[in-house]
């Protein structure tokens, strides 16, 4: 249950910053990215033992495991000048968590993509969608509809993102 719950968490927080690099005058540099969902609130539940294994699977998946606190996870990704001028979400976002994006689409400030996955993991299928408030500021919305290892799931995250700095510092980009 609790390996499920983060799956999902890490689906959201992956796939967002990937949409939310489609638009183009995105300004480089790092971002905070805040997902608030439901099966959030139960991670303080999670023993502590059981929690160093989640932090081991997202290391496995490329990402630091994000701060959790009152439903919501928190974490800092790195926005390279090149990502922010993508048109199109770059592949390795999708390729880190099996999932593959389609019917992306962009008009004015609002982004929309669907997504299906087919993983050891992941089976099923979702979307995001949201609005880019300023080149610094957006929000959004990711659903999945399907299995997290095996168990059934039909999940909502809200996902918003706020730019911090020029500089990443030492946060390495999902890019690498």
């Amino acid at each position: 249950m609790y390996k499920s719950l983060f799956v999902f968490a890490l689906i959201s927080l992956i796939l967002s910053p990937a949409a939310k690099s489609a638009e183009p005058n995105m300004r480089p540099g790092l971002w905070e990215v805040t997902t608030s969902s439901d099966l959030l609130w139960f991670v303080p539940q999670i023993p502590s033992d059981q929690m160093q294994g989640l932090k081991d699977l997202a290391k496995e998946y490329g990402v630091e495991m994000p701060q959790i606190e009152n439903g919501s996870a928190i974490s800092n990704t790195c926005i390279t000048p090149e990502m922010a001028n993508q048109k199109n979400p770059p592949g390795l976002y999708q390729n880190q968590t099996g999932c593959v994006a389609k019917n992306v689409s962009r008009a004015g400030n609002k982004y929309r993509l669907d997504f299906d996955c087919s993983n050891e993991q992941l089976k099923g299928s979702g979307s995001a969608e949201g609005t880019f408030d300023s080149t610094e500021k957006f929000t959004g919305r990711t659903t999945f509809n399907g299995f997290v290892q095996g168990n059934p799931v039909n999940e909502k995250a809200d996902v918003s993102g706020r730019w911090l700095n020029a500089s990443c510092g030492n946060v390495p980009s999902l890019q690498q």
